[in-house]
């Protein structure tokens, strides 16, 4: 977002007549350098994307590498952070393929194997998941060893347990709710935010972010993220939430498990007004708690972690 604001400044400093003509054109190079990264860097990311053919094998799951990679370049555009965009960029396209698994083609039995794929995290499950599934774990899998054997070199290969336990935390939600559907079960409104939060995938994301800041994140920043904070579950929270009052109508159409609007409606007997009014709140609520952790960190970690959380909102 900083570069897109640079670029719309560049233009109206040009047309200032008081400019400074060496820095307007030190302005334009260093934008232009960047850029020409960020582009080589979604070069590559699309020939992986091809290569894994991820798009034909599976039909069903949607397609959306390039989103993917604005979402993180949003997140961090740094040249220094390349390795990281590289990295959280073919987690959230793998991310999303699974999210579709999921939500409209495995079937429970076949979500069960999945889950217990990722627990475990061993190549020897594979042979135990349909033909699909095994496509995607692999990729999964390969994408992990990837970023593993450059965090070995650096002497941070400790990150990697944190990365695999996100991801676990993140399909056991998914595969709950998939429980629910399936059971035709209609959970309470806490019981759904607290899985919900989990299975939007932003306490998830927030940790692999952290994976390619080389020295700004510690191990402390990792043992503290992973516990899913308070500004971690807000920044979820607020995802989850919007997102549920935006879409309930068309996935109650669709036939997917409660959203959290169903889930209030059903147990404070309220109508659909009410209940997204009352969520609005809860949303216009998390945005505070966002500001107060801000303002007062309660965690010994640099500035900069906080604001990388920020900006998966």
């Amino acid at each position: 977002m900083p570069r897109l604001e640079a670029r719309r400044y560049i233009s109206v400093y040009e047309a200032d007549v008081a400019r400074h003509a060496s820095l307007l054109e030190l302005a334009k190079l260093d934008f232009n350098i960047l850029q020409a990264l960020h582009q080589r860097e979604i070069s590559d990311i699309s020939r992986w994307w091809k290569e894994i053919n991820l798009a034909s094998k599976l039909p069903f799951a949607r397609d959306r590498l390039v989103e993917c990679y604005f979402w993180i370049l949003g997140v961090y555009f740094e040249p220094n952070y390349s390795v990281g965009r590289e990295f959280v960029t073919k987690i959230i396209a793998l991310t999303s393929v699974i999210d579709d698994i999921y939500d409209v083609y495995g079937t429970l039995e076949e979500l069960k194997l999945f889950t217990d794929a990722i627990e475990r995290w061993e190549a020897a499950t594979v042979d135990n998941l349909p033909e699909y599934m095994q496509v995607c774990f692999l990729a999964l899998s390969d994408v992990v060893k990837e970023i593993e054997k450059k965090m070995d070199y650096e002497g941070r290969s400790y990150r990697l347990h944190y990365a695999k336990e996100a991801m676990k935390g993140t399909v056991r939600a998914y595969f709950r709710e998939e429980n629910w559907y399936y059971e035709g079960y209609m959970p309470t409104f806490e019981e759904y935010l607290s899985v919900s939060v989990m299975s939007s995938g932003y306490p998830m994301l927030a940790v692999q972010s952290l994976i390619g800041m080389a020295d700004i994140a510690t191990k402390e920043a990792f043992d503290w993220v992973i516990t899913m904070p308070k500004i971690v579950r807000s920044c979820a929270l607020i995802a989850r939430l919007v997102d549920d009052i935006q879409t309930h109508k068309v996935e109650q159409e669709r036939g997917d498990a409660p959203s959290s609007v169903q889930c209030y409606m059903r147990e404070h007997g309220v109508s659909e007004k009410e209940a997204c009014e009352k969520i609005k709140e809860m949303v216009e609520s998390a945005w505070k708690d966002i500001n107060e952790e801000l303002q007062k960190p309660n965690r010994p970690l640099c500035l900069s972690c906080y604001q990388l959380l920020i900006l998966h909102v």
